[in-house]
C-alpha cells in the first residue's frame, strides 16, 4: 500500500475483493477517496501520468474480467454520507441505495420504497437508472453533482440526465457522479416501512440472495421477460465452471464454486445463444462488463 498525501492507494489489487460476484482480476492501482477534493486530486494525477480511469461504487451489477483493469480504479464507497432536509435526501455517490431508503423512511419521506433492496451505490444507480418493482431512479432524482473529465464540478438537472431504461447521460459523458439529490413526498413512516418490508420479503422469496451474483443479468426485452425466456429454454441450473444459472431465479447467475469472470461470461454467451435459437430474441446484458481478458 502507498499513500498519495492522505489517499489510500493499493497496487495490483485483486478486484474480486470488491465485486458482488467475488470475481475479477487485479487493478494496477486502486484508490479510495473520502471526499470530492480527493477525487479531483486523483483525476489530476491520472491525467499527469496518462492513466486511464475506471470508477466503481458497490460493484453489485458488474462483472470485471479475469485480466483485471489497467490504470487507476477509483472506488467511491468511502464517500457515503447521507443527509436530509425538508423533502430532499442528499446522498454521496458511494452511499448504498439501501441505506438511502432507510434515511428517507426515518424522515417520513416516500417515493423511494422501490429501492429498499437494491444493493448498489447511489453513483451506480444514477449511472444506470437502477430500478425495481415498477420504480426507477429517474422518478425521484432532482439533480446530480458530477465531476467532468476536465475536472470541473457541475450540477445536472433531471432533464439533463437523459434518463432511459437502464441508461443515463453519465454513461455517455464520462462524468463521475459525486452526489445525488432526491426529491420525495411526505408520508407516514410506518406505511413507508411496511412497503419496504413487503418488497424486501418479495425479493428474498424470489431471488438467490444467499449466493454471490451480479444481480439481474439481462435487460427486459420488449414484449418478454428475460427470466421466463431463460426458464422456458430449460437453462436453469446450466453451469460453466463455478457459475450457474440460478435454480431459484433464471434471471440471475450465481457463483456456486469459486467461479471466475470467464465462467460468468461463458454462461451469459450460452444463455444468449440458446434463447436466440429458440425464440429469435437477443438478450442484452444489463450487467456492466469491463476489464481485460486474462
Amino acid at each position: 500500500m502507498i499513500k498519495m498525501e492522505k489517499i489510500k492507494l493499493l497496487k495490483n489489487e485483486p478486484l474480486s475483493k470488491y465485486t458482488f460476484t467475488e470475481t475479477g482480476g487485479p487493478a494496477d492501482l486502486v484508490a479510495f477517496p473520502k471526499n470530492t477534493d480527493e477525487v479531483r486530486e486523483l483525476l489530476s494525477m491520472a491525467k499527469r501520468d496518462d492513466l486511464p480511469i475506471t470508477v466503481l461504487g458497490n460493484a453489485s451489477n458488474l462483472i470485471i474480467k479475469d485480466g483485471g483493469i489497467r490504470g487507476l480504479v477509483i472506488i467511491l464507497t468511502e464517500m457515503n454520507e447521507i443527509t436530509s432536509h425538508d423533502d430532499l435526501v442528499i446522498a454521496q455517490a458511494g452511499a448504498r441505495y439501501i441505506d438511502t431508503t432507510i434515511v428517507a423512511q426515518q424522515h417520513g419521506l416516500t417515493g423511494m420504497e422501490f429501492a429498499a433492496g437494491i444493493p448498489g451505490s447511489i453513483g451506480g444507480a444514477v449511472f444506470m437508472n437502477a430500478g425495481a418493482y415498477g420504480g426507477e431512479t429517474a422518478e425521484v432524482i432532482e439533480s446530480v453533482t458530477v465531476l467532468t473529465p476536465e475536472n470541473e464540478i457541475k450540477t445536472l438537472s433531471n432533464s439533463e440526465l437523459d434518463f432511459g431504461y437502464r441508461h443515463s447521460a453519465v454513461q455517455d459523458q464520462d462524468d463521475i457522479v459525486l452526489e445525488a439529490t432526491f426529491k420525495l413526498s411526505t408520508g407516514d413512516k410506518d406505511e413507508i416501512q411496511a412497503e419496504m418490508d413487503r418488497l424486501n420479503e418479495l425479493r428474498e422469496s424470489k431471488q438467490p440472495l444467499d449466493l454471490p451474483s451480479c444481480g439481474s443479468v439481462f435487460k427486459r426485452p420488449e414484449g418478454y421477460f428475460a427470466g421466463k425466456l431463460i426458464h422456458d429454454a430449460g437453462l436453469q441450473g446450466y453451469q460453466s465452471g463455478g457459475a450457474q444459472v440460478s435454480k431459484k431465479h433464471a434471471g440471475f447467475i450465481v457463483n456456486i464454486d469459486n467461479a471466475t469472470a470467464t465462467d460468468y461470461l461463458d454462461v451469459i454467451k450460452h444463455v444468449q445463444e440458446t434463447v436466440y435459437a429458440k425464440n429469435k430474441v437477443h438478450l442484452e446484458t444489463e450487467v456492466r462488463i469491463i476489464g481485460q481478458d486474462k
